[in-house]
């Protein structure tokens, strides 16, 4: 986009917005360690809910040691009210863990006395700070002039055609900065955060879709649409549609085709029949066989019997008799030489 249109639309933007929504005042009693520490709270979330997880960090806890060294899931509990807790409590612990190991106390005045430039390069630096940290407190704390942008003022800017997806996945915004001017720059960056708040809560409200028309009628293509659950519920009844169709013809088509090989069988030749007949015929035997070898009666009878002893004592007897025919032959054939 031009530099003068994406000027134009910034403009009317702001001229739109002030009639929706109201600036909120910023807090100039609070140090540059406490605008960085409320503006971990403040990214994606409402201006007032923020103040209450920030009353909380004060009240329900003894000092910035505590918070400091108490865990995430502690200080999430204690930031309920807002979108994401535990991001909010990640980026809070972090910070406030890197300031205390590089100088052992929560104090980062002397930033204010540094040219701004180098100050924020300090910020970047920081564990947990983000872009939206150091813009809030560059805006708040350091006399910059810059606009501080979270993911809802992004998602703002893109579908008025400000900017591009590519620009805002890089969260840069061109030439926003020399659209709106410096004494105005507080009151537009509060009334731009609280419609991305309200665009991240309730992304398919009837009033935020107006608000953003007014501001620019060429976005009607660009609104967030219910498009998933629309596609999806319906790909996901025809797909198993689709399968039981096929199995159902499938199982049609199987028994047309065993119904074919039955009428072919009885063309062949008779042996298979009797085939089958032996195999029924050896089928019936099988069970005769079965109750035989369930009766151990009859070889209990025969082990205890003692058949095999009364043979083997008459052989010995024969023996004998045979031994004493021998004798007479032999004494008979000594004889007959007399």
């Amino acid at each position: 986009m031009a530099a003068s249109n994406r000027a134009t639309l910034l403009t009317k933007t702001h001229r739109v917005l002030k009639k929706h929504y109201k600036p909120v005042a910023p807090a100039n009693d609070r140090t540059l360690f406490e605008h960085m520490l409320f503006a971990c709270l403040l990214e994606d979330a409402s201006y007032e809910k923020a103040e209450t997880c920030y009353a909380h960090v004060t009240e329900q806890f003894f000092d910035l040691n505590e918070v400091r060294v108490s865990s995430v899931r502690e200080l999430s509990e204690s930031f309920k009210e807002l979108p994401d807790p535990v991001a909010a409590a990640t980026r809070l612990k972090r910070v406030l863990q890197h300031v205390f190991e590089s100088s052992y106390s929560f104090d980062v005045e002397a930033l204010k006395k540094q040219n701004i430039g180098v100050a924020l390069k300090r910020l970047h630096k920081m564990d947990g700070t983000t872009e939206f940290v150091v813009r809030y407190a560059n805006q708040m704390a350091l006399g910059g002039h810059a606009i501080p942008i979270d993911r809802g003022a992004l998602m703002v800017l893109v579908i008025l055609g400000v900017i591009d997806q590519a620009e805002a996945d890089k969260q840069i915004v061109p030439g926003m900065e020399r659209a709106i001017p410096k004494n105005k720059g507080i009151e537009f960056g509060s009334l731009l955060h609280q419609l991305g708040t309200d665009l991240l809560a309730k992304p398919l409200s009837p009033d935020l879709r107006k608000i953003l028309l007014e501001a620019n009628p060429d976005c009607q293509d660009r609104l967030p649409k219910r498009k998933s659950k629309k596609v999806v519920a319906p790909k996901e009844k025809e797909a198993p549609a689709k399968p039981t169709k096929k199995t159902k013809a499938d199982a049609k088509a199987k028994p047309a085709k065993k119904s074919a090989a039955t009428k072919k069988a009885p063309a062949k030749p008779a042996a298979a029949k009797k085939k089958a007949t032996s195999k029924k015929a050896t089928t019936k035997k099988t069970p005769a066989k079965k109750p035989a070898k369930k009766a151990p009666a009859k070889k209990t009878p025969v082990k205890k019997t003692p058949v095999k002893k009364t043979p083997a004592k008459k052989k010995p007897a024969k023996k004998k008799t045979t031994t004493s025919k021998k004798s007479t032959t032999k004494s008979l054939s000594r004889k007959k030489p007399r």
